[in-house]
C-alpha cells in the first residue's frame, strides 16, 4: 500500500483551508502532497473568478490522455514536448528511454463552494466568466475539456468530472464502491519538479509496483480553474507503478537528476481511438502491445487501501 507519495512539504501547505481540512479528516495519515495544497493556498489567495486571466495554459502531457474521444495533441507533439508514451517493457531496472517534462504553470483548485457556482458545461459562460478571447488558444482548451467531460466512457470504464479537490476524493470513493473515504490510498503523481527536468535519457533504477488493478486516475484537464477528469477503467485492464529515473546527462553541479514518477499501463487498447497518438508514437495499433505513459504534474491516483493497513 503507498499511503502517500509526495515531494518534501513546501512552505505553503494550505492547513487551514477546507479543502485540507476535509483531507485530513478522510485520508488520515496520507499528508496532502505538498504539490496539491500550493494549487489549494492558490486558489484561496487568487481565485481566478476573482482575477481572470486570459493567458493559455501552459502545455501539460494530460491533453494526450484521452482515449475515445478527440485527442487533443498530435503525435509529434507527444513525443517532441512530452515523450510521455512508452512500452511495458521499459517497466524494468535498467530500462532507459527519452523523456521531457516541461515546466507548468497551472489552474487554481478552487475551494468547494467556489467551484460549485463556477461555470463547467456551457463554454459560453466559461469563455465570459473568465475572459478568454474568442479564437484563442485558451479557448481551444476550455472546448477540449468540455467535450472530454462530456463524452460518453468506453466500455467497461467509470468516468466523471469533479472541479474541486474534495469532489475527485469522492468521486474515486465511489467508482472504487468504497464504504467512505478513509479506506482510499493516494499517491500523487506531482513528483517531478514543477520548473520540468529535461529531456535526455533517462534509467530506470527502481520499480515500485502500486498493488491491484482497480485504481481511479484524475487528469487536472486545461481550464481557467483545476477540473479533475477522473476514470477507472474495467478490472485487471491496467497497471501501476512508481519508477525512480535517474537522468544520464550530468547538470552544472556534476550530479545526475532523480525524480520519481507514477505510471499507469493500459493492458487492453483495443478500443481506442486509432489516431491516438500513443499508436503512432510506439508504432502499436489498437488492441496490441500495452501502452503506458506517466502521470503528469499534479494529477492524482487512488487505490483501494490494503486491509491490513
Amino acid at each position: 500500500m503507498v499511503a502517500a507519495i509526495a515531494t518534501p512539504a513546501c512552505a505553503t501547505t494550505a492547513v487551514t483551508t477546507p479543502a485540507a481540512r476535509f483531507w485530513e479528516e478522510n485520508l488520515p495519515g496520507m499528508p496532502m502532497p505538498p504539490t496539491i495544497a500550493e494549487l489549494v493556498q492558490k486558489g484561496t489567495d487568487h481565485s481566478p473568478l476573482k482575477q481572470p486571466s486570459s493567458s493559455p495554459q501552459v502545455y501539460q502531457p494530460d491533453w494526450c490522455l484521452g482515449y475515445s474521444y478527440r485527442i487533443t495533441c498530435s503525435p509529434s507533439t507527444a513525443v517532441a514536448a512530452t515523450g510521455v508514451f512508452f512500452r511495458q517493457e521499459n517497466v524494468a531496472l535498467g530500462s532507459v528511454m527519452t523523456a521531457h517534462f516541461p515546466p507548468v504553470d497551472l489552474p487554481a483548485i478552487l475551494p468547494r463552494a467556489d467551484a460549485e457556482e463556477a461555470p463547467l458545461a456551457n463554454v459560453t459562460d466559461v469563455l465570459s466568466t473568465f475572459a478568454v478571447a474568442p479564437g484563442s488558444a485558451e479557448e481551444l482548451m476550455v472546448r477540449g475539456t468540455v467535450r472530454a467531460c462530456q463524452a460518453p466512457p468506453l466500455a467497461g470504464e467509470r468516468k466523471a468530472c469533479a472541479t474541486s479537490l474534495e469532489g475527485a476524493v469522492r468521486t474515486a470513493a465511489r467508482m472504487l464502491g468504497t464504504s467512505a473515504t478513509t479506506r482510499l490510498s493516494v499517491a500523487a503523481s506531482a513528483l517531478t519538479p514543477r520548473d520540468g527536468l529535461p529531456r535526455q535519457e533517462y534509467e530506470v533504477v527502481a520499480v515500485a509496483p502500486l498493488g491491484g488493478g482497480r485504481h481511479v486516475t484524475c487528469h487536472d484537464d486545461p481550464f481557467p480553474y483545476a477540473v479533475y477528469r477522473c476514470h477507472m477503467e474495467k478490472e485487471a485492464s491496467t497497471e501501476a507503478y512508481v519508477l525512480t529515473l535517474r537522468g544520464l546527462q550530468h547538470g552544472m553541479s556534476g550530479g545526475s537528476a532523480v525524480v520519481d514518477m507514477v505510471a499507469v499501463c493500459h493492458l487492453d487498447t483495443a478500443s481506442w481511438s486509432p489516431a491516438h497518438p500513443a499508436f503512432e508514437t510506439l508504432n502499436l495499433r489498437p488492441g496490441g502491445a500495452p501502452v503506458c505513459h506517466f502521470m503528469p504534474y499534479a494529477d492524482l491516483f487512488f487505490s483501494e487501501k490494503a486491509a491490513n493497513a
